[in-house]
Parts: structure tokens; C-alpha cells; sequence
């Protein structure tokens, strides 16, 4: 008894001493990453919750910039969700929404910029690597399993489009997660190899794809491909429209995002086009929810990983592997008359005056007329995104 308890009053200690240390690099960090400090997110901080910004690092030496959501009065240790996505999106977007609306239902919530975007460190900007961005959440676990208010034993993710099927990914390597919430999801290895819909799911385009990247890599490896088609043309299809409303207009746009902005480097996802990394997905045994919109352009990523989750078996996917030896708390969310970019902040009306954006792009106006030309948001939000029944799954998971 007296071994147990000088054990426990060392364990104590150290404990303490690693959280010293930690609020010590936390703010070491914040000044080298030089972080904002003002609220810049595109949605207002709701008065149910606390928040703050903070820094953790990663196994590969990079250190990410996050927010971090606390419900108010919350007393005791609570379970906590790790929040990212979209790809090319900063924690000012989406995720940081999500995060807010799970902290106000009573989780302490982390959305993080991922590895070289954002806040988060890493040159050059804007890449991805299919291992490091998977780290990005297992740290993201890391940090919130040091904090005093969070249960260790109660920790999940949500992954938004992309970051959806890295959360899969994450799901797949790290037990400590013990639910997750695919949103929207995008598998970004498929559709880097195969194109959309499998379009080009052949050896001949995705040699011609290599060759291309192989040459950029000599010619100009800093390129950026650009962000969301802007100015949007008439003829463009529903979801690159979508994408538009979302990131272009005041709706979602931010100076730090690259969908917003310059885009992605255009080598940056190069190893994902050669990579699949949902392969074993069908071994996570904790709980997982796909929630996908009925209108999404991207619906068949989610239906295709839930069903190889469960069966071991889908189309898209070149292998067959056992069912899951847990299927029973794994599930399948279609969301009516959802697109793909309503489930990033629920949905919204069209724009009254799409010609205000570009006005507002026009390099001979001022900095107050670009403000006084941006358009509004007409009509109601569509609310499409089923807050109560996400907090639904964390509570009856997390347990």
C-alpha cells in the first residue's frame, strides 16, 4: 500500500511537471507561430462555451495551431472530439463550427490546422503526405489525452471531406479513438488515383499524371494549382458552384485557406495519388458514423467506405477483406436533400448578387468599397446538419 501510494504521489507529480512544461511550450509556440489572437473564424463564438487558442506537436517535429472549445461550468473530466477538414480548408472554416456546436453539447472540442496550412507550422505551405496528415489527428489525440478536464478513455474525431477519410485512416492505427465521424467524406488517395467517379482508374492516365507531376517537380515544384474556380463560369457544374458559395463568398471565405485563395502546391498531394489508405478499415472495431448528404457529388465515397468497413468488400476498392468483426456500431447517415457543402456549416440560400463578388475582386477598388460590395446571404440558414444527433453518437461511444 505504502509502494502504491508514494507511486501515485510521483506519478503526481510528474504529471504536474509535464503540464508546467506543456503550458510553457504552449506559449513558446504561440510566439514563434505567431498566432491571431483576435475571434476571425466566419462564425460568431457562441456565448455556451470558452475558448482559446493553443499549440500541440507531432512525431514529425511540426507543430499545429488549434482552438480549443470548452463547454461553460463544466466541472469534472469530460470526453473530448478532435476536430479537421476540409483538405485545403483552415480551423476558421468548418471544422472550428463543428467543434463550437459539440463543445455547447458538452465535450471539450480541439479543431486544428493540419500540418503546413494555416496557423500550423511546415514549409513549404500548403502540402500533404498521407502519414503525416494521419498524425495530425493521433496528435491531436496526444494532446487532449494531457489535459486535465478530458477522460483519455473518452476520445474521438470528425473528419470533414477529406479529413474524413483521414480520420478513417486514424480510426484504423490509434485504439485510443473510440468513435469517429466521417462528414462529407472524400477517400483523397481514390479519387487522386482514379479521378472522380474511377474516370481515369487506368494505367495510361495515371502514367500521364506522373509524368506531369515528375516534370513539375524540375520546373517549378512551388507552384500553387489554384483554389476554387473563381470567377465561377456559367456553365459550371452544381458542386463546383457549391464549393464557390461556400468559399468564395462571405459565407466561408478566409485569407488563411487555401480553397479561399491559391489552392494547394501543385505537387502537394502527389503521394496520395500512389497511395490507398483505407485498406484496413474494416478492422476498426470502435464506433463510427458516415454522414453523408442525399445531393452530394461525393456520396459514393462514403457509401463505398461504409460498405468495405462492414463487409470488407466495396466498389473502388481493389481488395477483399474480412467483415468487420464489429459491425454493430458502425453506421451509414444520408442527410435529405443535403449537398456536399451544406454539411460543412448546415447549408445556406443562394447569393443575392454574385456580380458583388466581382466587384469586389476588382484591383482598382478600395479596401472599403471590396467590404461594401460583399454580397449577403438571402433567406435562412438550411440547418441541415444534425448537431444533437452527432452528440447523440459521441455520448452513447464515449462512455
Amino acid at each position: 500500500m505504502r509502494k502504491t501510494l508514494l507511486f501515485a504521489a510521483f506519478m503526481g507529480m510528474m504529471l504536474a511537471g509535464c503540464t508546467d512544461k506543456n503550458q510553457t511550450k504552449t506559449e513558446e509556440n504561440m510566439t514563434t507561430l505567431q498566432l491571431t489572437q483576435e475571434w476571425d473564424k466566419v462564425f460568431p463564438l457562441s456565448e455556451k462555451v470558452n475558448h482559446r487558442k493553443v499549440t500541440f506537436e507531432t512525431q514529425y517535429g511540426l507543430t499545429l495551431a488549434a482552438d480549443l472549445y470548452t463547454p461553460k461550468d463544466a466541472e469534472g473530466k469530460l470526453a473530448a472530439i478532435a476536430v479537421s477538414g476540409p483538405f485545403g480548408a483552415v480551423k476558421e472554416q468548418s471544422s472550428g463550427l463543428y467543434a463550437m456546436r459539440m463543445a455547447e453539447r458538452g465535450f471539450v472540442t480541439l479543431a486544428f490546422d493540419p500540418s503546413y496550412t494555416g496557423e500550423s507550422s511546415g514549409e513549404p505551405r500548403r502540402t500533404a503526405s498521407p502519414d503525416i496528415n494521419t498524425e495530425d489527428f493521433m496528435a491531436a489525440v496526444d494532446y487532449l489525452s494531457q489535459l486535465e478536464n478530458v477522460d483519455a478513455e473518452k476520445i474521438g474525431i470528425i473528419g470533414i471531406c477529406g479529413w474524413g477519410g483521414i480520420a478513417l485512416n486514424a480510426a484504423a492505427a490509434d485504439t485510443r479513438i473510440k468513435a469517429t465521424v466521417a462528414s462529407t467524406m472524400y477517400d483523397m488517395t481514390r479519387v487522386s488515383g482514379n479521378g472522380y467517379y474511377d474516370s481515369e482508374d487506368k494505367e495510361e492516365s495515371r502514367h500521364a499524371a506522373r509524368e506531369a507531376l515528375s516534370k513539375q517537380r524540375l520546373t517549378d515544384p512551388l507552384a500553387m494549382g489554384g483554389g476554387v474556380v473563381n470567377p465561377l463560369p456559367d456553365d459550371a457544374p452544381q458542386f463546383v458552384k457549391d464549393y464557390y458559395d461556400y468559399y468564395i463568398t462571405p459565407r466561408g471565405y478566409h485569407k488563411r485557406s487555401g480553397n479561399s485563395n491559391d489552392g494547394w502546391r501543385v505537387i502537394g498531394t502527389q503521394a496520395y495519388a500512389n497511395a490507398r489508405f483505407l485498406y484496413y478499415i474494416n478492422e476498426i472495431r470502435s464506433a463510427v458514423m458516415v454522414m453523408h448528404g442525399e445531393k452530394a457529388h461525393s456520396r459514393y465515397f462514403g457509401e463505398a467506405a461504409y460498405k468495405y468497413m462492414v463487409e470488407g468488400k466495396a466498389d473502388g476498392y481493389n481488395v477483399v477483406g474480412k467483415p468487420n468483426p464489429v459491425p454493430e456500431n458502425k453506421q451509414l447517415l444520408i442527410i435529405p436533400a443535403a449537398s456536399h457543402c451544406d454539411l460543412y456549416d448546415g447549408g445556406y440560400t443562394e447569393l443575392e448578387d454574385k456580380a458583388a463578388i466581382e466587384r469586389e475582386k476588382s484591383e482598382l477598388a478600395s479596401n472599403s468599397e471590396r467590404e461594401q460590395a460583399r454580397p449577403k446571404v438571402k433567406g435562412e440558414p438550411k440547418n441541415l446538419i444534425p448537431w444533437d444527433k452527432l452528440a447523440d453518437f459521441f455520448k452513447a461511444n464515449l462512455k
